[in-house]
């Protein structure tokens, strides 16, 4: 019996790395194992647990933001900030690229949706930027790596998910993971502008004779026409967060509610794409939640069966050992390499729960400690097999992009993710500085 939690976790990984299902695999583990453990008087308290993650206020955001994500998809926006971009950085080498990343972190602040951005990007950008015989590898690495910064770049599902989890406020998570985004979209431009500084082929500019016919005043009309509406939701979302105005889930519903006119406002809204995108939001939040409960009845049975305690005693003996921070390396090594296998929503309600109270019971700052999981959560989607940021890529990219080019690009984003992630574990002011400032200022 005093190893039950730890066979409990073998046997979800075993079941996971087979292929069942994510939810009953959850729900099926802890069933057996509670009943082993408790009898049932296991039946009796896993009510109690699932009304309580059914009755969470802030988790009200997740669908909403959803919501915001998948309609702001469908206004047209991203294909009016690429094209800008594209003017705007076209006269250097590698700028449809960087035009790219800063597309990828605009619409990861106003959708949050990896999948939604990838694809349109990919759709949009790949092809053009094979004809301006960009690099395979650069062009779909990019392109791969600048969806994803919608994880950590507010207002970010993963943070409000991983908020709830921990007891962190959304809001505090929102300010704390601001520097930490624009640290990622600044490695990732610094690369690409170091690679076609070393080797000009691998992006070339676009020919001066075509960017001769747009004028710098067409240029910056362009430019603002195009930033107004992702500021405009930002603002909107952010704002009211930051201002102390608004709730993260009352925020969410501004965020909403702002989607839906920009999409109004850009003449793409009727009732058919109203439908789609409550179609899609219900999909994507029955997925999220039913996962959510299968985790909250695993974690139950695991802390009751002192499965928290065994992880304790380990990590504190490595502690003992070799030090705190050694044990903060190898939990961000292990979720990481989980990472290359799960999805971060498995990670987030399976590992977190778990992992993170005994960390900050170790004295590591919670702010500062949800945002490195957000950052190593953002590998996950990028890393294969299972990368889920590559998959949607090959899906949209023309016959002549290889899976082998999309696994060669995302290489060296992966390594820079890494880096950023190094950087703020280093520097821990980076995620603390802006949320202790709103304080100080209320």
């Amino acid at each position: 019996m005093e190893y039950l939690p730890a066979l409990m976790f073998l046997a979800l990984t075993i079941l996971l790395m087979a292929g069942f299902p994510v939810t009953f695999t959850l729900m099926g583990t802890s069933l057996v194992f509670g009943f082993i453990g408790f009898g049932w008087t296991m039946f009796n308290l896993l009510p109690m647990r699932i009304w309580g993650v059914m009755t969470n206020v802030t988790l009200l955001a997740v669908p909403l933001f959803v919501f915001m994500g998948v309609m702001l998809e469908r206004s047209g926006l991203a294909e009016e900030l690429l094209d800008t971009m594209g003017l705007l950085f076209g006269r250097i080498r590698g700028g449809l690229a960087v035009s790219v990343v800063i597309v990828g972190a605009l619409l990861g602040a106003s959708t949050g949706i990896v999948g939604a951005t990838v694809v349109t990007m990919g759709l949009l950008s790949v092809p053009t930027m094979l004809k301006r015989n960009y690099n395979k590898a650069l062009a779909t690495g990019t392109v791969s790596a600048s969806g994803t910064l919608g994880q950590i770049i507010p207002p970010s599902i993963v943070l409000v998910l991983i908020g709830d989890i921990v007891g962190v406020p959304v809001g505090d998570l929102f300010l704390g993971a601001v520097f930490p985004g624009l640290l990622l979209v600044g490695l990732y431009i610094c690369y690409i502008l170091t690679v076609c500084l070393i080797n000009p082929k691998m992006a070339p500019a676009i020919d001066q004779q075509e960017m001769a016919a747009l004028t710098p005043k067409i240029i910056l009309v362009k430019f603002l026409r195009a930033l107004f509406p992702p500021l405009f939701l930002m603002v909107s979302v952010l704002g009211s967060i930051f201002a102390g105005i608004a709730s993260p889930t009352e925020a969410a519903a501004v965020g909403a509610v702002g989607a839906t006119l920009l999409t109004i406002a850009n003449g793409k809204f009727n009732l058919k794409i109203l439908r789609q995108v409550m179609h899609t939001t219900t999909q994507l939040t029955s997925m999220v939640f039913i996962i959510l409960v299968g985790a909250a009845a695993f974690g139950l049975v695991f802390r009751a069966t002192g499965g928290d305690e065994l992880v304790r005693e380990f990590l504190g003996g490595v502690a003992q050992s070799q030090g705190k921070w050694f044990v903060l390396m190898i939990v961000m090594a292990l979720i990481f390499i989980i990472g290359f296998f799960l999805d971060f929503i498995e990670i987030t309600f399976i590992h977190v729960p778990v992992l993170a109270p005994i960390m900050i019971d170790f004295g590591f700052d919670p702010l500062w400690f949800c945002i490195l999981i957000a950052i190593n959560l953002q590998t996950s989607f990028m890393t294969p097999p299972f990368g889920f940021s590559l998959f949607y890529l090959k899906a949209v990219t023309p016959p002549q992009i290889k899976t082998g080019h999309i696994y060669r690009g995302i290489i060296p984003f992966v390594f820079f993710q890494l880096v950023g992630l190094l950087i703020v574990i280093f520097f821990p002011k980076l995620v603390t500085w802006l949320p202790n400032l709103a304080f100080t200022v209320q």
